[in-house]
């Protein structure tokens, strides 16, 4: 039964009306998705999108790496947009991070969208996942799930002139705007966490453990599933009664 406002216990009648599920159909989402198919399907007004892995871009990643596709991704963004029986997206992110162009490209539509939508950092949301993380209208970070932010990386052949570091400036200042546009982080400080050294071992930057990503303003609330659907739905209903405000006739 779709939830809208209190959720409703079904009735006997609707049990019974709905169709049992098909062994076969069991066995192959086992096979696909590494799932058992709900014994009652549930017909929700939301949609979740799970980022895992490394976010893959222009460059196709070995088979051996768990990747989330950004031309994957961006189609079911549009999909949501478009459909009207969903009311809000739920972002799961558990990600190392990946291609910058393509990180970006996922948050700027997210940011775009016209849908409530609520992210949640589970295990890892690192580097490029950050900008995904603060996209949505309210974030959120499990307790011991982490975020480490560091500088911008270049891989493969690099040519050691000017115009390269000019070049990396600009991506890293690409990030940091936004970012910092759609969190309460204030420039400075991201830039300070970002070249702090130290802290890593082989590297610059700074890891920071659920309640501290809220401590300087990254994400809005340490939070796990339950906390994360309870947001969306008040957004939800926020919206629905903004959209019921604007369409009343005035006098």
């Amino acid at each position: 039964m779709t939830r809208t406002g209190e959720q409703t216990e079904p009735t006997e009648a609707d049990r019974d009306a709905q169709p049992a599920v098909d062994p076969a159909s069991s066995i192959e989402s086992v096979r696909e998705t590494g799932q058992i198919a709900p014994v009652r399907p549930h017909r929700s007004d939301l949609h979740c999108i799970t980022i895992i892995g490394q976010i893959e871009g222009h460059l196709v990643l070995p088979p051996q790496n768990k990747t989330s596709k950004y031309e994957h991704i961006i189609p079911q963004l549009v999909a949501i947009e478009q459909d009207p029986s969903i009311r809000g997206l739920l972002i799961v992110l558990n990600t190392v991070g990946g291609d910058v162009d393509a990180g970006l490209a996922i948050a700027e539509l997210i940011v775009t969208m016209s849908k409530p939508s609520v992210s949640l950092v589970l295990g890892g949301g690192h580097s490029i996942a950050i900008p995904v993380a603060v996209s949505a209208d309210y974030s959120f970070i499990a307790p011991t799930a982490t975020m480490t932010i560091h500088p911008i990386r270049l891989a493969g052949l690099v040519i050691g002139v000017p115009q390269t570091y000019e070049y990396l400036d600009k991506m890293q200042d690409r990030v940091i705007r936004f970012v910092t546009q759609h969190s309460r982080i204030k420039p400075e400080k991201f830039r300070e966490l970002m070249t702090r050294t130290g802290e890593l071992v082989r590297d610059v930057g700074t890891v920071m453990v659920g309640a501290e990503a809220v401590e300087v303003g990254l994400i809005d609330q340490v939070g796990g599933l339950s906390d994360a659907l309870a947001k969306l739905y008040e957004l939800i209903e926020a919206r629905s009664a903004a959209d019921a405000a604007d369409t009343r006739p005035r006098r």
